[in-house]
């Protein structure tokens, strides 16, 4: 042991978000940082952000298709706390990131609280009041986003910014396994995908959430945002670039390096 500790974690971690520098994996220093104690540090770091005035105001999603979930050695996506720092208004340019990267999502705000355990895709798409399309903006704490599964979720899993899409559409009479993405960069289409990526349906990343919070007596309420997870590989965003998810039903998003 080498005086690393959930809060410790939590503090460094955060410092280095606020001033923009990558460090290497704290597991390499404190290999006792297992799953359920980077949530412990991802709650402490939450602890912290409401602490200086942010407000909580939905979770995130990562690591939902089968594929990422192997390359990180973990069984089932992962979670992280959003803030209302975190959301990019529209007319907002990036700010000062380590490494961004932006992924599409399929976005849902909750109509009603949704607790598990037990919650289907069904009861999970029950409770959404609408559905948009969004850009997440992903910003790894740890240099060349070099780090193991509990590196990454004690780093609130790469949580920076995220921007939401003005098209807002009832879940009801939406298809939202077929529902299609196009990742353009630089004017360029460079990825696409549709709902399915996303354990086959984002109601299914939803009740994984609720089922997920209810282990540690936690819920997902009313009015929270949820991103869903990535559902295209995440592109690297340069000073001056610009990325744009141009989705079936739910309208398109942008934005500009």
């Amino acid at each position: 042991m080498s005086g690393w500790s959930i809060a410790e974690a939590a503090r460094v971690l955060l410092a280095a978000e606020d001033a923009g520098t990558a460090r290497g994996p704290i597991t390499e220093e404190w290999p006792g940082l297992d799953v359920r104690t980077a949530y412990a540090v991802q709650d402490e770091a939450l602890r912290l952000r409401l602490a200086r005035g942010e407000k909580l105001i939905g979770l995130k999603l990562g690591l939902t298709s089968k594929a990422k979930q192997e390359r990180m050695g973990v069984d089932r996506p992962v979670m992280a706390w959003l803030t209302d720092a975190m959301v990019l208004p529209a007319a907002d340019p990036l700010p000062k990131l380590i490494h961004p990267r932006a992924e599409p999502e399929i976005v849902f705000v909750l109509g009603s609280r949704l607790a598990g355990p037990g919650v289907t895709a069904a009861t999970a798409m029950a409770a959404v009041d609408r559905v948009y399309g969004g850009i997440e903006v992903i910003d790894s704490r740890y240099a060349d986003f070099r780090f193991a599964a509990p590196d990454t979720i004690a780093d609130n899993a790469s949580s920076s910014v995220f921007r939401v899409g003005s098209v807002g559409v009832a879940p009801t009479g939406l298809d939202l396994t077929l529902e299609a993405c196009l990742l353009e960069a630089d004017g360029a289409i460079v990825d696409s995908a549709t709902g399915a990526a996303v354990l086959g349906h984002p109601g299914e990343a939803l009740a994984l959430a609720a089922n997920a919070l209810a282990e540690r007596g936690l819920a997902l309420e009313e009015g929270w945002i949820v991103l869903t997870g990535g559902l295209t590989d995440a592109v690297p965003v340069s000073p001056g670039a610009r990325v744009a998810a141009h989705f079936t039903s739910l309208g398109s998003v942008t934005l500009a390096g």
